[in-house]
């Protein structure tokens, strides 16, 4: 036992020293080596921040364990037929039936609704177009997660009794009030002068898509200004996300019942819930990491290369060492090993270094774009497993040469 572990630590001492010896060369193999992995890293790192960063503004939209409940959702990728067949099936949600789940639904955490429309506001002669008006209930704030920063937002009471007021975005507050305290102050849409009672924290942009470009008032005045009765969203809010999925079901049979469906006829209606959103993100991210990964592995295979001729010239320097060595008693086998352990190791090294440099990488383009990117351990150990498994493949050939070596001709050639 003592010998062998005293061989391993000899031939790492001596993979090392040859290393040390020609730190230039070794570094101008390991460049392939170094670059691969810093590649597979950093993708990996993309691709985790690009989630990261989807999934959080989702949240900061929709709120966390929340669900909507509607005609038609976007619920994934469905076939034109299939769209087809919801669009004949499904209804409209009444506002009858909104309260139905709200007063049904006993798992609810809490139940709202909601309605959307686009109109341009124009104040003082500045014109803003496209602005979205959400008509809401007073607990939007709960259901959504919405923070206000300043001000508050209106109550059910306000809803009830149609009061004109209403909670604005801050891209509409840098538009009309950049230089002034909009509480207090009016805005008008589609004629109808409201009173602004909030402003809504900023969320940034969704892909260049403005988050903060929106005016909230209360449904019922949202209804009087758009005249309009379809398009109405019941908004829920699960406990937690351990029973996100038992909550829904809960309002989804509410509404079932409301509509009176029986046995196996299917929902005329569609849910969409931020868990779902979550889990076609981790397939839409997993199909960017298959295409995406393996293509910068190629990196690392081309960098295995240059580590395999640099280890054959390595061979050839050494003929004399390999000669001496088994003219000392070194079996081919230790021979073989010595040479594959100096291989692993440079490309051990060549890994480390690829880390230190998408560490770096990370941190410059997390600044540059604004958007965390997460190194996951699973990346690192993917890059540096396979630049090792490189590193043992791109040294066989050099060893078996090595390990073949007539000791008689190895010692003539000095």
């Amino acid at each position: 036992m003592k010998q062998v572990i005293s061989f391993y630590y000899d031939a790492f001492k001596i993979a090392f020293d040859s290393i040390i010896a020609h730190k230039l060369r070794a570094f101008l193999t390991l460049i392939g080596i170094i670059i691969g992995v810093a590649a597979v890293v950093v993708v990996g790192a993309s691709i985790s921040g690009l989630k990261t960063y989807v999934i959080d503004k989702v949240s900061k939209v929709l709120g966390s364990n929340h669900f909507m409940m509607t005609r038609m959702a976007n619920t994934g990728r469905i076939s034109d037929e299939e769209f087809e067949k919801r669009n004949r099936r499904n209804k409209d949600v009444t506002w009858e039936e909104y309260l139905y789940i709200r007063d049904n639904c006993k798992m609810c955490e809490a139940i709202g609704a909601e309605m959307g429309a686009g109109a341009d506001l124009n104040q003082d002669g500045i014109e803003m177009p496209s602005v979205r008006i959400s008509g809401t209930t007073g607990n939007s704030p709960e259901i959504n997660d919405k923070v206000i920063d300043q001000g508050r937002y209106f109550s059910d009471a306000e809803v009830e009794r149609t009061a004109k007021v209403c909670v604005i975005g801050t891209d509409v507050q840098d538009k009309f009030f950049a230089d002034k305290n909009p509480i207090g102050q009016t805005i008008r849409v589609r004629g109808v002068q409201l009173t602004i009672i909030g402003v809504e924290e900023r969320k940034g942009s969704f892909f260049g898509n403005p988050l903060d470009r929106n005016v909230y008032i209360p449904i019922s005045v949202h209804n009087q200004i758009f005249n309009r009765t379809g398009g109405l969203q019941v908004h829920g809010k699960a406990l937690n996300a351990e029973v996100l999925q038992e909550t829904i079901e809960n309002a989804r049979l509410v509404l079932r019942n409301k509509r009176q469906l029986i046995g196996s006829e299917e929902d005329t209606f569609s849910i969409v819930n931020t868990d779902e959103f979550n889990s076609q993100m981790d397939q839409f991210t997993g199909a960017i990491a298959a295409v995406v990964i393996p293509i910068t592995l190629i990196i690392l295979v081309v960098g295995g290369i240059v580590v395999m001729n640099i280890m054959l010239v390595s061979v050839t320097e050494r003929t004399f060492e390999v000669g001496l060595r088994k003219a000392l008693g070194a079996t081919r086998k230790q021979i073989m090993l010595q040479f594959l352990i100096e291989s692993s190791l440079l490309c051990v090294i060549g890994g480390i270094l690829g880390l230190v440099l998408a560490a770096g990488a990370t941190q410059a383009i997390s600044a540059l774009l604004q958007m965390t990117m997460t190194i996951t351990f699973f990346y690192m150990a993917l890059s540096v497993g396979i630049s090792s498994l490189i590193g043992v493949l791109a040294g066989l050939y050099p060893a078996w040469k090595a390990a073949r070596l007539d000791p008689i001709v190895a010692l003539t050639k000095n």
